[in-house]
């Protein structure tokens, strides 16, 4: 199964505080919690709760249908990014969240690279009609 960003986003925030615990880690050095706050992870669950929601029957769903799946979690992630000044989701964290999302889709049977191609789309092109993070 697709490992959710924010999973890896609070294994990383453990993690550093682990360091810092155990004087590993010098305190100037320490960005996940800044990076991550609780309430963004919080917001980004939220959206990726209703994403997988529903994703069940994506793989026999028409295109539009698909495409109408992805424009949803897309535009609820440009609104925890506005939220946040729009400085939630960096480079790293935008990668994760598309690769996230194809992940999710191609788990459920769904062809990304098939689905791109029919529309004249890249694979990596999924979201970017509605992505502004």
């Amino acid at each position: 199964m697709a490992e959710r960003p924010t999973t890896s986003w609070r294994h990383g925030i453990a993690e550093e505080a682990d360091e810092l615990a155990a004087g590993t880690l010098d305190p100037e050095c320490a960005c996940m919690a800044a990076l991550f706050p609780e309430e963004l992870l919080m917001a980004t669950d939220v959206v990726l709760d209703t994403f997988e929601g529903e994703l069940p029957g994506l793989g026999e769903a028409p295109d539009e249908q698909v495409f109408a799946v992805v424009e949803r979690v897309v535009l609820a992630l440009n609104a925890v990014d506005d939220a946040h000044n729009g400085s939630a989701f960096e480079t790293d964290e935008r990668e994760e969240l598309c690769d996230y999302i194809d992940e999710s889709l191609t788990e459920r049977g769904v062809d990304v690279v098939a689905l791109t191609a029919r529309h004249g789309l890249g694979r990596y092109q999924l979201t970017d009609k509605w992505r502004k993070w």
